[in-house]
């Protein structure tokens, strides 16, 4: 297993100086990749998710085929969902039988256990210790992301019944994140135990709330999770989806490195967020469908917009679109460490 102080991701995390600017993608182990498909052939996804060697195996593909310098564990951020008491199902996407929409329905959730609901997680997490020989990611969603599908029931572009309920109910919905809250912490507290080397927590609707509402109810229980995680002294990450207007307010986050999506230049968010904390990012994922020229030049852009200053890990602005050509990822990965190889 290669030492940490090798590490580029694990250096660039910390705002230091790295051998070549790190680089992994976001969903890298997935569905635009034929050898997971053909996995995929065999089991349903929540089968995939709770099979241990099959996680690790889907986990590593990306890692032989690509050469990542880190790599993120295979599962699903609704994964801790259903130790709480949630029905849930992937029709493909998640769908949740019993939505959370009362005072009532709260008092029903518990905080899940991870050892007593997920124990596959962790043992992927050990199998793939044993096998990598880069870092491993850890990660689990948000509470306010992980609020709007338990609220809505499944998939939404505006999660309309989501945010009704935060601003109608909102003794009710500072319980249920609270309660979320517990449980990501404690998920990632598991996943650190079992070999995590960094662990990210996802955010993917943090856009939809103004900078008002997500002050009120999204980023306190974030800071919550964070400030519980730090002394476990690994990487935090965090990623709030179409964050730009509540960068100010993730800049006072006791997180280690932003995710930023394409939407806010690397460099502005540098600006924001100020020099202790690395960035991640930020190529839009429809790049990968351009031309070779043209996506070489879009991470050149990238890598021009993070500067020199150490504390860029490079990545896309949100996971990788299922029809994406595997050879445009091999180009991207490629051109980021050639480009940055430094002496």
């Amino acid at each position: 297993m290669r030492p940490k102080s090798a590490s580029p991701f694990l250096a660039a995390c910390r705002c230091r100086p790295t051998s070549h600017t790190p680089v992994w993608i976001m969903r890298q182990a997935g569905r635009y990749l034929p050898e997971y498909r053909k996995v995929r052939e065999a089991v349903d996804f929540l089968t995939l998710t709770k099979t241990p060697e099959l996680a690790a195996e889907v986990t590593l593909q990306p890692i032989r085929r690509f050469g990542m310098d880190a790599a993120i564990l295979f599962s699903d951020i609704m994964t801790p969902l259903e130790g709480m008491g949630i029905d849930l199902e992937f029709k493909p996407g998640p769908v949740i039988a019993n939505p959370v929409r009362s005072a009532a329905a709260v008092d029903k959730l518990r905080v899940a256990d991870p050892e007593e609901c997920v124990p596959f997680v962790q043992e992927t997490i050990r199998i793939l210790r044993r096998e990598l020989t880069v870092p491993l990611i850890g990660f689990a969603g948000a509470p306010f992301t992980l609020f709007c599908y338990l609220v809505e029931g499944g998939g939404s572009k505006t999660f309309a019944q989501a945010k009704a309920f935060l601003i109608s109910e909102p003794e009710a919905a500072g319980q249920l994140l609270a309660k979320l809250g517990d449980t990501v912490a404690r998920s990632l507290e598991a996943q650190a135990a079992a070999g995590a080397q960094a662990l990210m927590v996802f955010d993917s609707w943090a856009g939809l709330l103004s900078p008002a509402d997500y002050r009120r109810h999204a980023f306190p229980v974030v800071d919550r999770i964070l400030t519980r995680l730090r002394p476990l002294n690994l990487p935090l990450i965090y990623f709030p989806n179409q964050g730009a207007t509540l960068m100010e307010d993730v800049s006072t986050l006791p997180a280690d490195v932003v995710g930023v999506d394409w939407r806010l230049p690397l460099g502005r968010a540098r600006e924001i967020l100020g020099p202790d904390k690395a960035v991640q990012g930020n190529l839009d994922p429809a790049a990968l469908f351009a031309p070779p020229a043209e996506l070489i030049r879009r991470v050149d852009q990238v890598l021009d917009d993070a500067g020199d200053a150490p504390g860029h890990i490079f990545n896309l602005g949100h996971g990788i679109e299922r029809l994406t050509d595997p050879d445009a990822v091999a180009r991207l990965v490629d051109r980021v460490h050639e480009r940055t190889q430094r002496s």
